[in-house]
């Protein structure tokens, strides 16, 4: 066949050039209608009614020429870029499009190459993923990291940063978009977006379970918080799980950890409990300090935390012992064995103050029961909040929480809720003179806990 089959030039037979007067040979010219019938077949018919049955071969083209375009628009099509790589250009402009996608499981730590562009790789446990160095990937690189099972962190090469900083943290849940600049690395943000969004787009104060008991395995010394969340103002925080925090020493990151802001374990003593967030991956911690308020927490030790709210308190016995509690809906935190914190004092028409074992420097609701005697068989005890001022027990007065006494010296019971004075104080008088007893069974300490 004379056509070139690599240049796919025609060239005729030999012979089939004539001159004036010459007597045509049939053998070379029935070889030159026959190929000609041959080439006619093997060329592409311009209406379609036939396909290829060998590869296209098109020129090379460029992005204003490409080598596959059209007749309307020439610089629409194909072309073949260097090192051998697919073009498509619209109006003469280059079109980019991703290589195939890359799915791979990986269990520990990982190198991202630059065969990883356009990877998604899911991490079953904690990882550190280091990039490889960003004039190495080249501008355009992109990888994804799923975070399912553990904490991944992404770590650029060298003193290269992403997001500005020097590493990136994808919690477990969550996953990470990451792009090269050719010598940054940069995130879509995205899972900052959806950890943040309560920050951003509301305000309030309140607490939402973080529930606070006395921990199962070590009751004297460890206090558990249930899952939750917790908001004041713009910060919020969130626990998918239980945090344990142990008042038997000074604060440490994460579970089962000490978590006293200072010092060591008192007797007699307030803990309250205030929820942390963590700075770089906003996760949930807790934090103990005798500081009724946010601003006196001692945050030496928080480096790379923010207080957010207060969520709770503990007490402590005479041992230094965590008092036992359970605590119910609505911040009400009931003793497990009822406390007896007067037995048999003299009570009379002058008013006094009772130190109860409530939090102290906060004002809380104690529920307490009394019982009274007294030789007078109308008399009758009041107990009440000292903001309340002086006031005077009796019938025609301000009345009474226990008695009338109707045999001289018997007894009388009563009881009900009193707010006390940041002190851990209750007020108490009688219209005549006699004895008292009082029992504590727990406290309403009002953190915003509304079920």
């Amino acid at each position: 066949m004379p056509r070139n089959p690599s240049t796919g030039v025609y060239s005729k037979p030999a012979g089939t050039t004539p001159s004036v007067g010459q007597v045509i040979d049939p053998v070379p010219w029935n070889a030159l209608t026959t190929d000609l019938g041959n080439e006619i077949t093997n060329s592409l018919p311009r209406d379609g009614s036939a396909p290829m049955v060998a590869p296209l071969k098109a020129a090379s083209g460029t992005v204003s020429a490409p080598g596959v375009g059209f007749a309307s628009n020439p610089q629409t099509g194909m072309y073949l870029k260097g090192g051998g790589l697919l073009g498509f250009t619209q109006n003469g402009v280059d079109v980019s499009f991703d290589q195939a996608m890359i799915y791979a499981v990986k269990s520990g730590d990982y190198t991202a190459l630059a065969s990883d562009n356009n990877a998604i790789h899911r991490f079953t446990g904690a990882a550190i993923v280091t990039l490889t160095a960003a004039a190495t990937l080249g501008a355009n690189w992109h990888y994804t990291v799923i975070a399912d099972g553990a904490d991944v962190t992404i770590d650029p090469n060298g003193a290269e940063t992403i997001d500005g900083a020097a590493t990136l943290i994808v919690p477990n849940g969550y996953s990470a978009f990451i792009i090269c600049s050719g010598s940054a690395f940069f995130s879509n943000k995205l899972m900052t977006k959806i950890l943040t969004k309560a920050d951003s787009s509301a305000v309030g104060s309140f607490v939402d379970g973080l529930t606070l008991s006395n921990n199962t395995g070590s009751p004297n010394t460890h206090i558990d918080f249930a899952a939750g969340s917790a908001r004041s103002g713009s910060s919020f925080v969130s626990s998918g799980t239980s945090f344990t925090k142990r008042v038997s020493g000074t604060w440490a990151v994460g579970s089962g950890n000490g978590g006293l802001d200072a010092g060591s374990v008192a007797a007699n003593a307030t803990y309250f409990a205030y929820a942390l967030r963590k700075d770089s991956d906003l996760s949930f911690d807790v934090v103990l300090s005798t500081s009724a308020t946010i601003g006196g927490v001692n945050t030496t030790l928080l480096t790379g935390f923010s207080l957010v709210k207060q969520i709770g308190v503990v007490l402590t016995d005479a041992s230094s012992l965590i008092r036992q509690f359970v605590m119910y809906p609505h911040d009400f935190y009931q003793w497990v064995t009822p406390i007896r914190e007067a037995t048999n004092v003299a009570i009379s028409t002058t008013s006094a103050l009772l130190a109860i074992s409530v939090p102290n420097g906060a004002k809380v609701e104690a529920k307490i029961r009394l019982m009274f005697s007294s030789s007078a068989t109308t008399n009758s005890a009041l107990v009440h909040d000292p903001a309340k001022g002086v006031l005077i027990a009796g019938g025609n007065d301000s009345g009474g929480s226990v008695g009338t006494m109707q045999v001289a010296s018997g007894f009388a019971v009563g009881g009900g809720d009193v707010w006390t004075n940041t002190s851990r104080q209750v007020r108490y008088v009688a219209g005549a003179a006699g004895s008292i007893w009082v029992w504590n069974d727990g406290f309403y300490f009002p953190c915003g806990r509304i079920a």
